[in-house]
């Protein structure tokens, strides 16, 4: 009999089906995400004509790192550089488009008879696009060097990033199960405070880390202090009372500024590859027939909901940013689909129980028609603006024009609101610096040094005056900078 623990064949036949269906998969010219939810399917409970996982606990713990990976990989192709780059029209478009589709999948959700945590989860699942599949859809159909999909592309950068605030902010209500307007500010408020300590800290001591260090590492040692940095940030995170994904997007974030970025992701990937593989295989192993022939229904209305008004809300978006109508529908077109952040944020809501586990495969099947119509839908932007335009009155027409056109700046007003958007963002960030020193000298730094001169019987006030100087000492560059 054989001594091997269960992970080795579970892996072997994960592994093995995986591969066998993505190059079937890639014969097909579909997304390779398909493929593995297809491959879990076939490998789950609800197949029972195939080699089965014999302990799925196992098997989520790795899709657990797959997350981290996933995560870890995304902040690495993430930067405040590029964050910069994507300027109003995709901060707009983003917000306009999460907002229609948060009310949207809210509303389809309480009228399809859910409770009210299974329609705010689904209302943020239905919000989020899929990079993957819309950057491969490009791929296929040899669109990259058209002007809309740099348009795309800003938008997907602050969806990321809003995905990442929508995990954290559903973990807090998932936690309390009920809404709390307080208690969501609150946690905020945490959260920008926070980042802004983990990336000033990050940014000045990694990269000097990684610098001094750079003589003696090889890609290997760089490998292993990579994963070592996200999995410490996972864990400080965790601690901090926030998601793991946070933890690992933000580490990649930080590595992402140093000079050692492109190698790490390099090197990164392969790993990303093998538990992004086993993370997408757990979500086609929850795919139950049954479930999808009882929900058809449902399905097929969220699934129009996704199409028709994501689509529609992310044009209202890129028009409302000051782009011409073509632009908006070439671009506004490509948002049909959800993808990997609508698994994630599902697999929040389960790991909680506060959503019914019916709506994942609900998702799961969303995802699949959703992405089966993308290459079709960015394909017919072009062709729906040149039957729309023509047949729009002249006046609407006049002033969707006149309001493209107001849009463009002088280059006086571009230096002006660049200065002071400069001086707005450095006030804020020295400020929630000292604010952070702050609490560290009244949390750890004055209690250390009072018990310490009680234990020496010297008077209270001492250590309050030295904790106080050493305090103002550390805090006086950062008092200077904002000065």
């Amino acid at each position: 009999m054989s001594s091997l623990p269960p992970i080795f064949l579970d892996l072997a036949i994960i592994l093995v089906t995986a591969g066998v269906i993505t190059i079937i998969f890639k014969w097909l010219k579909q997304p390779l995400v398909l493929g593995y939810i297809v491959a879990g399917f076939f490998i789950g409970p609800y197949f029972p004509w195939f080699p089965a996982i014999t302990d799925d606990s196992n098997v989520h713990v790795w899709s657990d790192i797959g997350i981290v990976f996933l995560m870890f990989a995304l902040g690495l192709e993430f930067s405040i550089k590029k964050l910069k780059k994507v300027g109003s029209t995709g901060a707009i478009t983003a917000l306009t488009e999460l907002a229609i589709m948060f009310v949207a999948g809210n509303t389809v959700g309480h009228l399809l008879g859910m409770g009210n945590m299974d329609s705010i989860f689904l209302g943020c699942m239905l919000s989020i696009s899929s990079t993957t599949i819309i950057i491969k859809s490009f791929d296929d159909l040899k669109l990259k060097q058209q002007k809309f999909t740099n348009t795309v592309t800003a938008v997907l950068v602050v969806e990321d990033l809003v995905a990442v605030l929508l995990l954290v902010l559903l973990s807090t209500l998932s936690v309390s199960k009920s809404f709390n307007g307080g208690q969501l500010v609150l946690s905020l408020v945490k959260l920008v405070f926070f980042l802004v300590v983990w990336f000033t800290f990050g940014i000045f001591l990694i990269p000097t880390f990684l610098r001094w260090m750079r003589r003696w590492m090889s890609e290997e040692t760089l490998c292993i202090v990579a994963v070592g940095l996200c999995f410490g940030m996972v864990v400080l995170a965790d601690f901090a009372g926030f998601s793991t994904a946070l933890g690992a997007f933000v580490m990649g974030s930080i590595l992402s500024e140093t000079i050692e970025a492109d190698v790490i992701h390099r090197i990164i990937t392969p790993i990303k590859n093998l538990f992004g593989a086993v993370f997408f295989v757990s979500v086609g192993m929850l795919v139950n027939p049954e479930v999808l022939g009882k929900y058809i229904v449902p399905i097929l209305i969220i699934a129009a909901t996704v199409i028709i008004v994501k689509s529609s809300a992310a044009t209202l978006g890129v028009t409302l940013s000051g782009k011409p109508l073509k632009t908006a529908m070439q671009s506004g077109f490509c948002f049909c689909q959800i993808g990997e952040f609508s698994f994630i944020i599902a697999g929040l809501g389960l790991s909680f129980n506060v959503i019914n586990p019916n709506l994942y495969p609900i998702i799961v099947s969303v995802s699949i028609i959703t992405t089966f119509v993308t290459p079709y839908m960015i394909k017919a932007g072009l062709p729906t603006y040149e039957f729309v335009y023509p047949r729009l009155p002249n006046k609407l027409k006049t002033a969707m024009e006149r309001y493209s056109s107001s849009g463009r700046v002088t280059t006086h007003e571009k230096k002006l609101s660049t200065f002071v958007r400069k001086q707005l963002t450095s006030i804020l960030f020295y400020s929630i610096i000292l604010m952070a020193l702050a609490f560290l000298s009244f949390g750890v730094l004055k209690p250390f040094i009072n018990n310490l001169f009680a234990s020496w019987e010297i008077p209270h006030i001492w250590g309050d005056i030295l904790g106080m100087t050493i305090t103002l000492l550390i805090m006086a560059p950062f008092l200077w900078a904002l000065s």
